[in-house]
This record gives C-alpha cells, structure tokens and sequence, in this order.
C-alpha cells in the first residue's frame, strides 16, 4: 500500500492530514492519470455532507480544471451514486469526497474508473508516483482550454435507478429511516414513500457537524429504540455516505451484513439466481454465517477485509453477492460497488416476496458469539514475526477446536492489531483473546 492510498482512498483529518494543497493535487493527478487527453474529458465528483467536504471539493474541482478536464459537480450524493453517475454519465471517473462512518474531522478522497469500479491497484500506483514528484510535466492548458465547471443535478436519475432494481411495492409496510445526517438524507426516504412505504425518518437534518454523531450504522440503538415505539416492520440505519447498512427487525434484533448476505443469497439461490451458488464474504464474517450457507449448499468465497478485496474476488469467479459484515454489501447485478440504499431495497424486497417478517427471515443463520479487542501498537506490521504472539495464537486455536476460530490482523488505516474470536462458549472466547492481547501489548503496545 502505498503512501497515501489506504484500503479506501485518501483518507485522513481534514485540513490536517488531508489539506486543500493535497487534494488539489490529488484532482490534477487524478484527472491526468484517468481522464482521456482531448475535448470532451470530464470527471463527476460528489460529496457527503460533513463541513470540510466543500473546503476538499473546491481545491479537488480547481485541480481537475487546471489539467483541462471538466467537472460534473453532483452535489452531495451517496458513494455508490457517484459510481453509477460516473458510467451512466459517460464520465472518464468519479471521485467522491467522504470519509464514510468517520467522525467529522475526518475526510476522505475516493476515485472511480469509468466503468463505476474502484480504481484497480495499477492505477492507484501511478497517482501515488505522480503524487511522489513535483508535478511539473503536467499540462497547464490556457485560455478556452482550462477546464469548465457544470453542475449536474443527478438525485432523480440516481433515484430512478434504485427503484429500477426491485420488483415489488412495499405498500403497507411501516419502515424507520436512520439516515446519519448524511448522503441519505434525501435520497432514501424519498426512495422508499415512492415504492409505497410508510417511512419515519431519523437523523435526516445535516448540519455539516452532526454526520454519524449518535446514529446511524455504528449506532443501531437509535433505529432499534424507533422501531419498537412505533410499532414498525423493521428499520435501516445508513451510514455517513450511505454505502452500507444494517437493519433492525420489528422484535429490536440487529440484521448485520452477515444476516443480509444470508437472506438475499438464500433468496436469490431459491430463484436459480445464485450464481456458482457461491456468496462472497471477508474473513471477519461470522463463522455461524459461514456454517449457516454451507448448510443451503451454499459456498462462502472468503478475502481480506476490505470492500475492495470483496468486489475483486467477485469479478475473478463470476459471482454477484458479496459484502461484509459492517453492511456494506455488494449486487453486483445492479450496482459496482457497495450500496446501502440499493441493499435496504433488495432485503424489503425479499421480506415483501415471501410475505414473511425480517425476524422470520433472519432465522437463516445463528450468530456465534464473536469477541473483538483493539491493541494499540508500536509497529502494527511486527506481530506476524513474534515467537511469542505466534505461540499465543496456536494455543487459543487449540482451545477453541473445530467450532471456534481465532483471528489476528493489522487495521488498514490505525496503528491497531485487532484480536478476534469466534465459538459457541463465550467465557472460553474471553479467555482466548484476554491471553493474545495481553502478549500482544507486552510484545508491541505503545504504551
């Protein structure tokens, strides 16, 4: 990975880490790198809703227009609208600026390839080796050759969009909208009243601050609290740019990703849809969804974590349903990347296709217990090479046997080893991953 581009974009504090200078060049590079030499280049690029987002569009937009590319300025949309935009569109790329369920402060710069997909590793390479140099054999067109800026409303065709994917109407359901002060704010609770529902909506006031403070995806409390003092059939909490979800059934019970990937692959396998009858997850997906498919005859195809691995795996085999447990889910029937509005609508979808209750449906898997503890580290590569955090592992691997699992891995984006383990004895899991931390923090913590 490279100096700037994490597992998702550019990511950092804004106005700190990621600066206006920086996306500015991130814009001229990026236009460069992917945008057609000639008349007629144009790049979409969106935002969510958190304040530093127009400070990053501004210097991004002034970066593209410097190297003669114009602009498409949708506004601010969800990720997965940038991406449908940047192919129905007929763009040369999109670019959306978010840093998803982050808090406020932080930002984030995402780019998309013509085709709606997430850069593929080259390309990211050759903008980090620009990013690398000064820059100074990069066009700087003059006159009628700089750059136009067009605002591209692009809310209706997106929402045209979303609904083109279901096949019934959701009349006479009572649905609640966590809508995190963020991309969704508009966009889904105008979306779902138009399929028919009767929506109650949360957290759809964005301010430019309130983005995932207290809501949202990370926070199903809130929807959980909604749904069951209004009575309602289920809710969807979305998060900040509104690429991921997760729901919540009339009874409170949270629908993760795992229970999503469970239900719709179940759905989609009934109908003969499923194709390789192979679903796509990451290797933090429950070992209880895991078992859960094998047992519909179901293959569950494992990545790294990261959206990013999941769409790759999905391209390489042909399949067309995979996500993650944090309820970023990928149809990629319908979509190039994941999409929590696009996911909300094919779970009601299903509830509403086999009239039965998301409580009803989420009976498809059992969740075994899963603990996750944080280890805050010096150096969060160095514990693959430490004897003692190797033989920690073995011996809680041992422990936990055939039903259990243990899962070590570095964050993409923190200085954090995250410790995981799975099985159906929650005192034995405690113990397991209580033993790894403490040796992972005399080994590497920081203090």
């Amino acid at each position: 990975m490279g100096k700037w581009f994490g597992t998702d974009g550019v990511r950092g504090v804004a106005n700190r880490d990621l600066t206006p200078e920086l996306a500015f060049r991130l814009g001229r590079i990026g236009a460069y790198v992917l945008a057609k030499e000639g008349t007629g280049s144009r790049i979409v690029v969106g935002k969510d809703t958190r304040i530093s987002s127009d400070m990053l569009e501004a210097a991004l937009v002034s970066g593209v227009l410097s190297v003669g590319v114009d602009v498409l300025r949708l506004g601010v949309i969800s990720t997965p609208g940038v991406a449908y935009c940047a192919r129905h569109l007929h763009a040369d790329a999109g670019v959306m600026i978010s840093a998803s369920h982050n808090p406020v402060e932080d930002n984030g710069i995402k780019f998309f390839g013509s085709d709606g997909f997430k850069l593929l590793d080259e390309a990211e390479d050759e903008i980090e080796r620009w990013l690398a140099e000064t820059e100074d054999r990069l066009p700087r067109p003059i006159g009628p050759h700089v750059g136009r800026v067009y605002d591209e409303p692009a809310e209706d065709v997106y929402r045209r969009h979303l609904k083109s994917t279901v096949r019934h109407r959701f009349d006479g359901l009572r649905i609640v909208l966590d809508c995190a002060n963020g991309a969704a704010s508009r966009i889904a609770p105008a979306v779902f009243r138009e399929l028919g529902a009767d929506v109650t909506v949360l957290n759809d006031q964005p301010d430019g601050v309130n983005i995932n403070v207290g809501c949202g995806s990370t926070h199903p409390h809130v929807v959980q609290r909604a749904v069951l003092a209004a009575g309602a059939d289920l809710g969807l909490a979305f998060d900040g740019d509104a690429d991921r979800v997760i729901a919540v059934d009339h009874t409170g019970n949270v629908i993760d990703g795992d229970f999503i990937l469970g239900i719709c692959g179940r759905a989609l396998k009934e109908e003969g849809r499923l194709r390789g009858d192979t679903l796509v997850a990451t290797v933090m997906s429950n070992l209880g969804f895991v078992r859960a498919m094998e047992g519909l005859g179901i293959h569950v195809e494992t990545t790294r974590v990261g959206d990013r691995y999941v769409m790759e795996a999905m391209r390489e085999g042909g399949f067309i349903l995979g996500g993650e447990q944090s309820g970023h889910v990928i149809f990629l029937e319908h979509t190039t990347t994941g999409d929590g509005i696009l996911t909300a609508l094919q779970l009601v979808d299903v509830v509403v296709a086999t009239g039965k209750t998301l409580a009803e449906l989420s009976l498809v898997m059992t969740r075994y217990p899963q603990l996750l503890e944080n280890v805050r580290v010096r150096d969060k590569s160095a514990w693959r090479e430490s004897a003692r955090i190797q033989e920690a592992i073995r011996q809680a691997e041992a422990q936990l046997g055939a039903d259990g699992r243990v899962l070590v891995r570095e964050s993409g984006t923190e200085p954090l080893i995250r410790v995981m383990a799975e099985g159906p004895d929650a005192a034995q899991l405690q113990a397991c991953v209580a033993q790894i931390v403490r040796v992972v923090r005399q080994e590497l913590g920081d203090g």
